[in-house]
Parts: C-alpha cells; sequence; structure tokens
C-alpha cells in the first residue's frame, strides 16, 4: 500500500512539472529574437504598446507613393516624358501662372529638389524645346524659365485624361480630409527633415548636442505645389 502511494504521489509530481514546463515559454530558436524591438517610442505613435500601426502607415505610404510615381510616369509618358520631366514641366506651368517669372531656384525650392538637379532637368526639356531659357534682366546671374508654344501643347493635350486620373486617384477624399491631408503632408516634410538631419548627426558620430530645430525652411508658393 505505501508503494502505490508512492507511486501516486511521483505520478502527480511529474505531471505538474509536465504542466509547469509546458506553460513556460518555449526558448527562442537560436540567432531569432522573440520579438522585435520598437521602431518608434512616442505614445501617440503607439496602440496598446506595440508599433503594428505605425509600421502598417509606413508601409501603406510606400504603397501609395509608389502607385503615385507609376501614375505620373503615365502623365510623362503620354507627352513623350519621363515622370519628373513633366513633374518639372507642369511646376514651371502652375508658378509662372500664380507667381509670373520663374527661376531654377525658385523651381528647385517649390519641388523639394536641388538646384543642380532642376538645372539638368530644365536642359533636358529645352532639348526637347519644351521650354526657354532666359537670363533674368535685373539680375544676370538668374536664369529665367519659361514654357514653349510646344510645351504648352504637349500640357493641353495631356489635361483631359490627366483630370480623369487624378479624380479617381484621390476620390477616396471629401473636402475636409483633402485639407486635412494637405496640412498633415506639409508637416510630415518639415518633421522628416528634422528626422534627416538627426540620422546625419548619428551617422557622423553623434558628436556635440542633438539637432532639434528645422533645417533651414524651403518656402513654398502661396498655393501647393500639385501632386499629379
Amino acid at each position: 500500500m505505501p508503494a502505490t502511494k508512492s507511486r501516486s504521489s511521483s505520478s502527480r509530481s511529474t505531471a505538474a512539472s509536465a504542466a509547469k514546463q509546458k506553460a513556460l515559454p518555449l526558448p527562442a530558436p537560436s540567432g531569432r529574437p522573440r520579438s522585435m524591438p520598437l521602431t518608434v517610442s512616442r505614445p501617440e505613435l503607439l496602440v496598446q504598446g506595440s508599433d503594428r500601426a505605425f509600421r502598417a502607415l509606413v508601409h501603406g505610404l510606400f504603397g501609395f507613393f509608389a502607385r503615385h510615381e507609376a501614375v505620373r510616369a503615365g502623365h510623362g509618358a503620354r507627352i513623350g516624358l519621363v515622370g519628373i520631366e513633366y513633374t518639372v514641366l507642369i511646376s514651371i506651368g502652375h508658378l509662372s501662372a500664380e507667381e509670373g517669372q520663374v527661376s531654377v531656384n525658385r523651381l528647385a525650392e517649390h519641388l523639394y529638389l536641388s538646384g543642380a538637379f532642376v538645372t539638368t532637368l530644365t536642359n533636358q526639356l529645352l532639348k526637347h524645346g519644351l521650354i526657354h531659357k532666359t537670363p533674368d534682366p535685373a539680375d544676370r546671374r538668374r536664369v529665367l524659365l519659361e514654357i514653349s508654344q510646344e510645351g504648352w501643347a504637349r500640357l493641353a493635350e495631356l489635361a483631359p485624361v490627366q483630370r480623369k486620373v487624378n479624380d479617381v486617384q484621390f476620390d477616396c477624399l471629401s473636402a475636409a480630409e483633402f485639407q486635412q491631408l494637405l496640412s498633415m503632408v506639409n508637416r510630415l516634410i518639415e518633421s522628416s527633415n528634422r528626422a534627416l538631419s538627426l540620422q546625419t548627426y548619428y551617422a557622423g558620430g553623434g558628436e556635440g548636442a542633438e539637432p532639434t530645430g528645422d533645417r533651414p525652411a524651403r518656402r513654398r508658393s502661396k498655393q501647393s505645389r500639385k501632386i499629379g
């Protein structure tokens, strides 16, 4: 009888031990972390302590921009240009209509591009016969950009299809949502400039105080730049 009790007690002990082991988390496979480190720490960007929604936003933006780039490329191809050339051409048109004279520096500021890159692109448009370049009478160091008759003709050819495509791409937005998105994009550009400054600081070894202010702001036109 005592032997039976001993075996029963041993069985219960073995079962309890097995249950305890089962409740414990299994070790992660060698070299693989059990959980990924957070990519953000601001409470506003976390949902119940998780950055999953933030990552969904970032990857969603990537998906949107990839598709928008394809749309832009399609607009350009319709008038014999690559996407960025089309953007530069139509931006010269909008700026000239809104502000009058358009310089290379103003165009670069408007599109958040370097002056050297814009100069290269405008030279391509000049070769296509789509723009004119003339020295600024008030400052011979500046070059003024103007769309040629052929350039205007191509933009006019594109416009009917361009409107339909852009309307469909953004048909998910109400008027209020459109204004909110416009405001958010402007603020994200500014905060992204600060993020790039911080990233450059760390890439350089992180010596001295961390940068906290904005980079020199690139002033925008009174009307926001066209994205389509």
